[in-house]
């Protein structure tokens, strides 16, 4: 296949799903899919058999969610227009509003439908302010418990997102202590409680046990029904970026540039000041793999390679999956990734690939 396009391997999503489900075995909870993570529905179908439904960001993700993965459909955004919160209503099972002014606009609309309210702890693992959620004077949900108190009787559960890439049981522990300690009043009066995502429970070595321990018996400390949102832990090291190096230079250093562009197709490592993953990143022969756009800083790192580079040599970027496909853009006109998929019996097959007419449409 022509690169560059995203490969989803089966067989390493499957991976995180079967230790989700071990999860849900263990601990009661229920678990969302993420889309403001990865929404590429053409793999609902295995996804689908090991979570319990989607939460969303937006009236289109919703709308994602319901129609293309069975299950629960949570409704969540920072804030609703009045024109959408009917569709959003429509295609969800629950609806989550942002703040309590939200809750308040659309208590008419919504009546009968199972409500929830987001709550912001004041604490998280964010390393960047960027997307701290707790952040000050942040306006991700709302945080004085008694204020929540005197909405309680208007909602039946309540939704905590505070994590983010934590990958210490630790951490979450005590997180979930101040939590329990701060809102626990209120979350008495709930039915369900969404601890959020950010939680990187698949990961190598992670104490899966104690995890679902300690959510076994929140939910029966509190008699609710708690959900998860993983993104990341349900699709981390199931996809690459495929490319191709379309020529070399040297500038003091090795350059190979390729058919591909951090800023349009792993737009996270720029933001993040991060670099791409290479495997297994070792050999003699140092080089600099940047993106084929204009922009100056279009690099995807430094990595070592067995033999130097040359026009035609393939390369795969790892973990591409997750904030890559639903972040992807057409920025300088560069042609979007196409998107394979891997099945579990080794087969590829392209499920989607992208051309002048997708760029041209998404203009005006």
């Amino acid at each position: 296949m022509q690169t560059p396009y995203y490969l989803i391997d089966k067989s390493n999503l499957l991976v995180n799903l079967e230790k989700i489900a071990h999860l849900r075995d263990l601990s009661g909870a229920k678990c969302l899919l993420a889309l403001k993570c990865f929404a590429t529905w053409s793999v609902f179908d295995l996804m689908s058999q090991y979570m319990d439904g989607t939460t969303s960001s937006s009236l289109y993700e919703v709308r994602l969610g319901k129609e293309k993965f069975p299950g629960e459909t949570h409704a969540y955004s920072v804030a609703y227009a009045d024109h959408e919160i009917a569709e959003v209503l429509q295609h969800s099972d629950k609806v989550i509003f942002n703040s309590i002014g939200q809750l308040q606009k659309f208590a008419t609309a919504s009546q009968g439908h199972v409500r929830g309210l987001r709550v912001n702890p004041g604490v998280s693992t964010s390393e960047f302010d960027l997307a701290d959620p707790s952040r000050p004077f942040s306006r991700l949900g709302e945080h004085d418990p008694d204020e929540i108190a005197k909405v309680a009787d208007q909602i039946s559960g309540l939704m905590f997102h505070n994590n983010c890439e934590n990958d210490s049981f630790e951490r979450f522990d005590e997180m979930l202590t101040l939590i329990e300690d701060r809102f626990g009043a209120v979350i008495h009066d709930m039915d369900w409680v969404s601890l959020g995502g950010g939680i990187h429970f698949t990961g190598e070595g992670y104490p899966l046990e104690r995890f679902a321990a300690r959510l076994k018996q929140f939910a029966e400390d509190f008699d609710v029904q708690v959900y998860l949102e993983p993104g990341e832990a349900a699709i981390t090291g199931a996809a690459t970026l495929e490319v191709t190096v379309l020529d070399t230079m040297f500038n003091g250093k090795n350059l190979a540039i390729v058919d591909s562009s951090i800023e349009a197709h792993m737009l996270d490592l720029l933001i993040y000041r991060e670099p791409a993953k290479v495997a297994p990143d070792s050999g003699d022969h140092e080089w600099m793999i940047c993106g084929k756009s204009c922009l100056a800083g279009d690099i995807f790192g430094e990595f070592r390679f067995d033999a130097p580079l040359k026009s035609g040599d393939r390369l795969s970027f790892q973990d591409a999956a997750g904030y890559t496909m639903v972040k992807k853009n057409w920025f300088n006109g560069v042609k979007m990734p196409g998107i394979a998929i891997r099945e579990l019996d080794g087969t590829v097959r392209l499920v989607r690939d992208f051309g002048y007419d997708d760029f041209a449409s998404a203009l005006s």
